[in-house]
């Protein structure tokens, strides 16, 4: 049966549902327990689980990885919060230098079943230290998987997947959907394939690679683009590495123009890769240049309203993306 939630609610529900099948899955971060998580994605789990499966730990982003790294290497299946994206990076030496690569440096010898929850992205105010969309630093580290959904039925068949996983997975959420997204999901136990795009909306005139919260203002823009006769296909990449290249080339064939959105800073952000693959391997179905719409090369993203909303990428810019396109 479902029942139409919010994101934070299917990212709580995947937890506790993973946490009741499986005991070797725990939670870690901090302000998780006793209150809950600053955004109370794990609000209940303290009560039910207890503090030995769900550990409070001290605002210290690198031991917390590190220490959940270890816990996987033993056979436990680790879940980590990192508060906000922009405070991982005391922990990029034990995700890129010691996650990623225990399976290749031991042969197959060890694994690290280790899932991060990344809270991340602008848009609420947060200024320059508590707004980063970053997921493309760690698209760049093979060895490292990298979710980000869209939808709450994504969010919790994505993360039930990222915790099975036997692999490290980097699993973003952006804070503007946490209640704001709305929809459809199943009480039971389903998964959601790491690697596998989805396509939100069918087009003929040109297709839109975004992901994340980028999704919901691309469909806002297509709809728009719909009332001038301008049919867009939006796919949802929901996973950034590995990226299905697949359902991005085909759709590209078809409608033979590209347009590609994310919130994170332009220069070797996602963009960029999307439109190497598309220029390498469908260059020649092309009838106009690949498009990109993205945040600023800037910093960091503004705490002054008008200069927040300046930067992010929305609904408008998105559109006019698509008009610049489609004159082609």
């Amino acid at each position: 049966m479902a029942r139409n939630i919010t994101m934070i609610d299917a990212i709580t529900e995947a937890m506790a549902q993973e946490m009741e099948r499986d005991e070797r899955v725990f939670v870690m971060g901090e302000d998780i327990g006793l209150s809950g998580g600053v955004f109370k994605a794990t609000q209940g789990l303290y009560d039910k689980f207890g503090e030995e499966r769900v550990l409070d730990t001290p605002l210290a982003e690198g031991n917390i990885i590190a220490s959940a790294i270890g816990a996987s290497m033993v056979g436990l299946r680790p879940i980590a919060e990192i508060q906000f994206a922009d405070f991982i990076t005391p922990a990029m030496e034990s995700l890129v230098q010691q996650a990623s690569k225990i399976r290749y440096r031991s042969a197959g010898g060890y694994g690290c079943s280790l899932t991060v929850r990344i809270c991340c992205g602008g848009g609420t105010g947060g200024g320059l230290y508590h707004s980063q969309e970053n997921a493309s630093w760690f698209v760049h580290e093979p060895g490292l998987k990298v979710v980000m959904p869209s939808t709450p039925y994504d969010a919790k068949g994505l993360l039930l997947a990222a915790i099975r996983d036997p692999n490290p997975v980097l699993y973003f959420e952006h804070k503007k959907l946490y209640r704001t997204a709305k929809g459809d999901v199943p009480e039971g136990d389903y998964t959601v394939p790491i690697g596998k795009a989805e396509t939100r909306r069918q087009g003929r005139n040109m297709t839109v690679v975004t992901y994340g919260y980028m999704t919901s203002l691309c469909l806002e823009a297509a709809e728009k683009m719909a009332k001038n006769g301008i049919e867009a296909e939006v796919i949802d990449l929901r996973t950034l590495s590995p990226i299905d290249k697949e359902t991005v080339l085909e759709s590209v064939r078809r409608t033979n123009k590209c347009l590609i959105v994310h919130e994170d800073k332009r220069t070797l952000g996602i963009g960029g890769e999307i439109s190497a693959i598309v220029a390498e391997e469908a260059f020649e179905d092309l009838d106009g240049p690949i498009v990109r719409i993205t945040g600023p090369d800037i910093p960091a993203i503004p705490f002054a309203p008008p200069l927040e909303h300046a930067w992010m990428v929305n609904t408008d810019k998105i559109v006019a993306g698509m008009e610049k396109l489609a004159a082609y």
